[in-house]
């Protein structure tokens, strides 16, 4: 079942998004959409483990978080993230590759604001990941 968010995009301040990703070169071109063409402050990491201290650590608004990750998937961050009451009301966007309709499923199921497909176009990105967190869009792939 979904969560309910509420809309965090027009608060009127820079939002801080914690964007996970293994691959240097997605997280780059990401965040560079996401500051340059979104206004977002990000926080990066590299792996589910170092995801999870950066969420202690830097309190963001949101996080983009890869499905396939080695060692600790996204799947199992996001379940750690709601375990701890600091992060488990986040909103949480998935990173994906995967476009398999029951794998899809299963995202939006475990409540997912939105689900971001890989590769993305850069100049959209940020504007898909706005429309999400402003409530616009629901789960819907770029």
């Amino acid at each position: 079942m979904p969560l309910d968010y509420p809309s965090l995009a027009d608060s009127g301040r820079p939002m801080n998004i914690l964007l996970v990703d293994d691959e240097r070169d997605t997280r780059t071109v990401a965040r560079l959409a996401l500051q340059r063409l979104g206004g977002f402050t990000v926080t990066e990491a590299a792996s589910g483990r170092d995801a999870l201290a950066a969420a202690a650590r830097a309190r963001p608004d949101a996080v983009i978080l890869d499905v396939m990750m080695p060692e600790m998937d996204g799947l199992e961050v996001l379940a750690t993230l709601r375990t701890c009451p600091d992060t488990a009301g986040l909103p949480v966007m998935f990173l994906t590759a995967t476009v398999m309709p029951e794998e899809l499923a299963r995202l939006h199921a475990l409540g997912a604001l939105a689900i971001l497909q890989k590769p993305f176009e850069p100049r959209q990105f940020a504007a898909d990941v706005r429309a999400a967190l402003s409530g616009r869009a629901h789960a819907r792939p770029t």
